[in-house]
């Protein structure tokens, strides 16, 4: 009869506990918080620096880059990446439901900080959010001054990735000389070093 009742006692545990991490998951997803908790977790797993973007030996053999992609900054003015052209272009495609984009983020926003005063590199992060309004308060919030951007249309067949995060970067000569889909830890020496000697 005693294993009977601690038999019980467990099951009924066992349910308070199921019921408890269900209703957790459930609160998280209807106040829209699993988006910050699933992009902390990764960020996490970003501070290893076991997940960095693949860096090529060389820039030469590279795919044309076109610059027919357009979107919108702050102010509502049109811009498109021939806007930048000549530089070397860091772009970002993200949004703020994105918890991997959530992730790298701080590792973008401190790469930005080291080259924000650098006239030969650019910072393109193109929000994917149909309300341009919930990205402008992604940064405002989090204290990020990185130049955002509202998407607006692209060639067919341009930047087609169906992931985001995707990062490409494009050199001066316009050549899409990496891309990286999914999220990575960027604020590194090595692919500052990339950056810098593709401005060169």
């Amino acid at each position: 009869m005693a294993e009977n009742s601690t038999s019980t006692k467990k099951d009924y545990r066992s349910l308070i506990e199921w019921g408890v991490i269900i209703a957790v998951i459930l609160v998280l997803y209807l106040t829209g918080w699993h988006t910050q908790v699933i992009g902390t977790l990764q960020r996490g797993v970003l501070a290893t620096g076991l997940i960095k973007p693949s860096i090529p030996e060389n820039t030469t053999g590279f795919e044309n880059a076109s610059l027919d992609f357009y979107f919108t900054d702050e102010n509502g003015s049109e811009k498109s990446l021939g806007d930048f052209e000549g530089d070397v272009i860091f772009m970002n495609i993200w949004a703020t439901w994105c918890p991997p984009c959530i992730a790298e983020m701080p590792s973008i926003h401190s790469l930005y900080t080291h080259f924000k005063d650098d006239e030969n590199i650019s910072f393109v992060l193109v929000s994917m959010d149909e309300d341009f309004e919930k990205a402008r308060q992604f940064m405002e919030t989090r204290e990020y001054d990185l130049p955002i951007y509202h998407y607006r249309t692209k060639v067919r067949g341009t930047y087609e990735s169906t992931v985001i995060p995707t990062t490409y970067v494009i050199s001066p000569d316009s050549k899409i000389v990496l891309e990286k889909r999914g999220f990575a830890k960027y604020d590194t020496e090595e692919f500052r070093n990339f950056l810098e000697g593709l401005a060169e």
